[in-house]
């Protein structure tokens, strides 16, 4: 059995059993002994971009929206997952990355298991000569920033590979990093779960895809999310229907909702386009599945209406590939989307916990 082998099995022995009964991936087993999120915690950056190996469970997710110069619109995710297998220690710790390139017919998926301390994986923050480095393998999201004024993640630059594809992309931030929920305390939950939470939304990207029939000049913009906690799920949230949304006016919304057999548990944030956000109380957002498409066995909704009445917003979102189905250790439908009503735009759709 080699390492990625082992490192699976690490992973399903720790959530595979608790994962239906206790929230998608078993995000909602019991936080006891790890650090919790707490209301009115102030953000230290850079130190914040990096790892926070007393809290479970964290991720580095950036998702972008390109237009090729044949084109043709594409998408990009590229994630770095870490998960504590104890409290209190550095050490035990998983490492999971995923990347997928997503073109009109054709879906590439790719992922990477690594264990930490080893150099194979890891977050490092406030190296003068390397101010962020995110990385998995050959897999990394390097800041390029030289003027130490400017924050580390306000310039990067991205690659990830798998079979038949890879990307390489620059990235530079036009906009100031948002804090979500209040202050970056992100409730999940009527009963009180939350995660730390904050995004850069701002992000123009230019680079190239590798796809088998060659190499695409693209050009976009990006959202990267960075969330860490120790329980985001309540134990009867069976997964989450999540959406990052960039107007064509340069407004923004992140909006979720969390299932949990009934109405389920909502919430979202407004983004001006200088920046400022606005916290939406639990409800504000709805969102509402239109038509479905088999996604392998399973049925998966890829049309959703997506309200906010405070705010007149009311739009359709439309899949750009339906069958963007990540086919990871814990699959789930992630994909860019488009959308028009009240407003237009581009944007990212993902979807845990359909089987």
């Amino acid at each position: 059995m080699n390492v990625r082998r082992i490192l699976l099995s690490l992973v399903l022995m720790l959530y595979a059993p608790v994962a239906m009964a206790q929230g998608f991936a078993g995000l909602g087993t019991a936080a006891e002994g790890f650090a919790v999120p707490k209301p009115g915690t102030v953000f230290q950056f850079p130190a914040d971009h990096g790892a926070h190996p007393d809290y479970r469970i964290e991720w580095w997710y950036l998702t972008a929206n390109l237009t090729g110069s044949d084109g043709k619109p594409y998408g990009v995710q590229w994630t770095l997952f870490r998960s504590a297998l104890k409290p209190g220690e550095t050490d035990p710790q998983i490492w999971m990355g995923h990347a997928a390139l997503t073109a009109q017919v054709q879906h590439f998926v790719a992922e990477r298991l690594a264990r930490g301390g080893i150099g194979q994986a890891g977050v490092s923050t406030g190296v003068k000569t390397q101010p962020f480095l995110a990385w998995i393998d050959d897999w990394a999201m390097t800041s390029t920033v030289t003027d130490n004024t400017a924050d580390t993640l306000s310039k990067l630059s991205l690659s990830a590979s798998g079979k038949d594809f890879r990307y390489d992309l620059k990235l530079d931030a036009k906009g100031p990093i948002v804090l979500q929920g209040q202050g970056g305390y992100s409730v999940k939950s009527a009963a009180g779960q939350a995660s730390n939470y904050y995004s850069q939304p701002f992000y123009t990207v230019e680079g190239t895809l590798t796809l088998p029939q060659g190499p695409v000049s693209v050009t976009g913009q990006a959202w990267l999310d960075r969330e860490w906690s120790s329980q985001p799920l309540a134990e009867n949230q069976t997964g989450w229907d999540w959406f990052s949304l960039h107007m064509d006016s340069g407004e923004k919304l992140m909006g979720f909702r969390l299932r949990d057999g009934g109405e389920g548990y909502t919430s979202a944030t407004w983004i001006a386009a200088d920046g400022t956000p606005t916290p939406l109380p639990p409800g504000a957002l709805k969102v509402t599945p239109l038509n479905t498409a088999k996604v392998g066995e399973r049925t998966i909704p890829v049309e959703w209406r997506v309200d906010v009445p405070s705010r007149n917003f009311s739009i359709t979102t439309k899949a750009l590939n339906t069958q963007s189905w990540m086919a990871t250790s814990f699959p789930y439908w992630e994909g860019p989307i488009n959308f028009t009503g009240s407003h237009s735009g581009r944007g990212y759709l993902e979807m845990t916990g359909y089987r």
